[in-house]
């Protein structure tokens, strides 16, 4: 930390720029705390110097994981110059800009940050103003879709319209690593919220997604909860599937690696049993190419003594054909090693093949498996699309609606204006014809409330029929307290008419009092003509009862269609769950066999040490009996050097007798000497 404070004060040097001093306490305070990772400026007015100087510290900066920048009132090139600096930062996990009254500058240095930072996997930005600038919001949707790091991103209370949701919606379907986006308190409005439910079909990796407070439908915020809960169940599905197959390559891995090291350990075993009989063989082997050629030697010289010689060749034949049973018994106990050898090899192979075949079933399986889910996603999807197009269709109907109710409004707004001007010009005249008046109205309000009790009837009927009705029939009842409100508008529009013309006919009254008599005729004609309007009104009202009602049908028949593809989509998924069951089945029924297969592995191994004991115990004896092999044709060689001394000392006996005897005799003379 005193490195980077001391970094800051040379740079501000070095620039021209005089550091400031709440800067440098929050650094020194940062470094007598506790925690070395977190970068926090927040509620700190930092100035356009400043910000240029932290832009080029936060390029290499290896320290600060999380940096908070809320409150801090930047300046559009302040944000540039940081922005820009941690492009380049590969450490950075976490970046709050709250309230910054962040625009198009800003907008445009976020979606550069998007684009090219690898790190940052939290962005908060809550209280900024970034969709009101259309081009630079759309750059920031370009660069949200061209990263793949960020998880969580907040954009609560930044004024984004539809337009702005629309560009939301593109880059979500391009994004593939977002999982947490927060919409709140914007103005998103009902074809923002129809752009990012489009995106939703093809964002699969979006978890949470919070659109409270954007007058966005309550069908659609549903739909979109559906979405986040069918990305919800998918990932969890895939983080399953992914952890079985971890521990089935584990448990593979395992298995190999133990037979691996037996298979090892087999063969150390076998080669120090060939090395110590190759190194007994050339031992014996040795010690008999000695014998023969001491034999040999002693053949030459002891020809006088053929027939003890034949008697200790007997006696080394015999040696030589227990050495040829020993080296016979060595053969067979190698072939019986190379045979069991060769078995266990076998039974290894055979193990590996079939635990490759059935790695191959669970991959064909878990292949068979996503296929079906993709049949069932496409059957969902297209569901989804004929129930959107018939929403489309109700939704253009309340569009006609609305836009009838709006202009009856202005209309009767316009006519209340009038009146309420001319009340004030004309109270005194509309004393002498209330009478007149008053029984008019009483007409006209046993007639509305006749016509009122009539359409309460229907409006009962209609919430009769409701109340067996689900969600897509509530929209079906605003239409009809649309309606209703649109006659009672119509009503009033014909009262502020009625009133208008009585207004008329006081001017009349005012500057001639004599013309009283035509206009009480004209009002007279006035009232017929608004009784027959009030028919039309009410002719009106029935046919929209009738287009109502058609409507319902028309909903019931579609609630029927939806029932029952929903009852399909229940039975496949519920043979997707039995199938699911079944491999569950498969996959434990796999594991016994694996266990049993361990088990006769662990009984092999048994029997290998028992055979392999076995097989010391019978080197050991054979050790023993070549030991005493040996020390009998040592006891042999001694005795057969004790025979040449004794024939040697009885040749010289007998040379020295005949030298005497023919010394002794008349040859003596003859004889060469000695």
């Amino acid at each position: 930390m005193e490195e980077f404070r001391r970094a800051y004060i040379q740079l501000c040097k070095e620039s021209g720029a005089q550091p400031q001093e709440t800067v440098l306490q929050q650094l020194h305070e940062l470094q007598e705390g506790p925690g070395h990772s977190c970068l926090d400026f927040a509620t700190q007015s930092l100035s356009v110097d400043t910000c240029r100087v932290l832009g080029k510290l936060l390029q290499d900066e290896i320290l600060f994981t999380k940096i908070m920048l809320s409150d801090c009132m930047l300046n559009e090139e302040g944000v540039r110059y940081l922005l820009n600096g941690l492009c380049s930062n590969t450490v950075v996990k976490s970046l709050g800009l709250k309230g910054n009254n962040l625009r198009a500058l800003g907008a445009e240095a976020l979606g550069k940050l998007l684009r090219q930072n690898k790190s940052i996997r939290s962005l908060t930005l809550e209280w900024n103003s970034l969709g009101m600038w259309e081009e630079g919001f759309s750059l920031f949707c370009q660069g949200l879709g061209a990263n793949r790091f960020l998880q969580w991103l907040d954009l609560r209370n930044n004024q984004i319209n539809h337009q702005g949701a629309g560009e939301l919606a593109m880059a979500l379907k391009c994004n593939s690593s977002l999982q947490e986006l927060d919409l709140r308190w914007n103005n998103i409005g009902l074809l923002g919220g129809r752009a990012l439910l489009s995106c939703l079909h093809s964002n699969k990796t979006l978890r949470r997604l919070e659109l409270a407070g954007n007058n966005v439908p309550s069908d659609i915020l549903k739909a979109v909860e559906q979405a986040m809960d069918h990305n919800q169940d998918r990932q969890t599905i895939l983080v399953e599937n992914h952890s079985r197959t971890r521990v089935l390559s584990k448990e593979v891995f395992s298995l190999k690696e133990e037979k691996a090291k037996q298979f090892l350990d087999l063969m150390d075993t076998i080669d120090k049993q060939r090395e110590e009989i190759t190194r007994s063989s050339r031992t014996s082997a040795a010690r008999v190419g000695q014998l023969q050629e001491a034999l040999n030697e002693r053949q030459s010289v002891m020809n006088s003594l053929k027939a003890k010689l034949q008697m200790t060749e007997a006696a080394l034949a015999l040696s030589e054909q227990k050495v040829q049973n020993l080296g016979e018994l060595l053969s067979a106990t190698k072939q019986e090693q190379a045979s069991m050898t060769e078995c266990q090899l076998k039974e290894l192979r055979q193990q590996k093949q079939e635990a490759a075949g059935r790695e191959t079933k669970l991959l064909r399986d878990l292949s068979a498996a996503n296929e079906k889910n993709l049949l069932l996603r496409n059957q969902v999807d297209e569901l989804e699309r004929r129930c959107k197009a018939q929403q489309d269709q109700l939704f253009q109907v309340k569009q006609d609606l609305t836009n009838t109710t709006a202009e009856l409004k202005l209309r009767a707004v316009q006519a209340e204006e009038r009146l309420e001007m001319e009340k004030k010009r004309f109270k005194q005249g509309l004393e002498d014809v209330e009478s007149l008046r008053l029984k008019e109205v009483d007409h006209m309000t046993h007639h509305m409330e006749s016509s009122e009790r009539s359409m309460q009837e229907r409006i009962q009927r209609l919430e009769a029929i409701r109340i067996g009705l689900e969600e897509e029939l509530s929209r079906v009842k605003a239409a009809a307290f649309a309606e209703r409100g649109q006659a009672e508008e119509e009503l009033i529009k014909f009262r502020g008419q009625a009133r208008l013309e009585e207004q008329q006919h006081l001017d009349h009254l005012e500057e001639k009092l004599r013309l009283m008599t035509q206009s009480r005729d004209e009002a007279q004609n006035y009232c017929l003509q608004q009784k027959q309007a009030v028919g039309e009104a009410q002719a009106k009202v029935s046919q929209l009862t009738l287009q109502t009602e058609g409507l319902k049908r028309r909903v019931e028949e579609l609630q029927q269609d939806l029932s029952g593809k929903e009852q399909e989509k229940m039975a496949e998924v519920n043979k997707v769950r039995v199938e699911l069951q079944e491999q569950i089945g498969h996959l434990q029924a796999e594991r016994t066999a694996q266990e049993g297969l361990k088990e006769k592995i662990a009984a092999l191994e048994r029997q290998l040490k028992v055979l392999s004991s076995n097989h010391r115990e019978a080197l050991l004896d054979k050790e023993s009996e070549i030991s005493t092999l040996q020390e009998k044709l040592r006891m042999k060689e001694a005795e057969i050097s004790r025979m040449r001394e004794e024939e040697a000392q009885r040749a010289s006996f007998l040379q020295n007798a005949i030298m005497a005897y023919v010394q002794g005799s008349a040859l003596g003379p003859l004889s060469p000497r000695k």
